[in-house]
């Protein structure tokens, strides 16, 4: 069933890359697997998906040793600044920086570990007091703040999108990150780059690509309704 899963999401990616004049190969799917056990994320893995997103760091630190490798984990989720010694040098990319405060506890911990770490940062494009992120009037001063700091590169901004019926409803949103972005990349900040834009989930990820997403976050499209009352197995 995750491989079905699979393949019709990256049916609908190349759809709507089609419809947007977009190449698919610009546009990675990342399976978000928080709460799913690893025997879910090899079957992801065996279908071909090498780039997977967790939620909460001790899930995530548990899951790395029991897979391959060659993935490349995602952290997604909101990060506490004491947690942030545990991902640094571990994963490929934070998607969820939204304060100067957090990009320098990722800063000091890079430098003690001799690494460099990619950053997104998360913008509240929404302005919904039940998310995280920055303001976007506020999101040009913190790159400019992030760019100072050394062992971090900031990528581009993420976002999570209002929960709507009607995926179109959130296309504005999605433009609104998008043009944030050309904004930032104006600016020609030293050590910033406004390549990535990491939007979209299950309920509207096509919109998302045909508003320019370079990540789409998909997870229950992938693995099915999540499960957060039992404890999941570890394989």
């Amino acid at each position: 069933m995750i491989r079905e899963n699979i393949s019709e999401v990256k049916e609908k990616i190349r759809a709507a890359c089609e419809k947007s004049g977009r190449s698919p190969e610009d546009v990675t799917l990342i399976a978000v697997s928080k709460t799913k056990p690893v025997s879910a994320i090899w079957e992801a893995y065996e279908a071909g998906i090498r780039d997977f997103g967790e939620n909460k760091v001790q899930e995530l630190m548990e899951k790395i040793p029991a897979l391959p490798s060659d993935i490349r984990w995602h952290m997604i989720g909101h990060l506490q600044r004491n947690k942030v010694k545990y991902l640094v040098g571990r994963v490929a990319l934070i998607h969820s920086v939204d304060s100067l405060r957090l990009a320098e506890e990722i800063s000091r911990e890079s430098l003690r570990k001799g690494v460099e770490t990619d950053l997104l940062m998360e913008v509240n494009i929404a302005g919904e007091e039940s998310k995280y992120g920055v303001v976007p009037s506020d999101a040009a001063l913190l790159a400019e703040s992030i760019a100072a700091l050394p062992a971090v590169r900031l990528k581009g901004l993420m976002t999570v999108a209002p929960y709507v019926e009607s995926p179109e409803k959130n296309r504005l949103y999605f433009q609104k990150l998008r043009e944030l972005s050309v904004d930032i990349s104006r600016k020609n900040i030293d050590n910033v780059s406004m390549n990535v834009l990491s939007m979209g989930m299950t309920g509207d990820y096509g919109i998302a690509v045909e508003e320019g997403a370079v990540y789409v976050r998909v997870g229950t499209g992938i693995f099915g309704e999540r499960n957060y009352t039992d404890k999941q197995p570890a394989e």
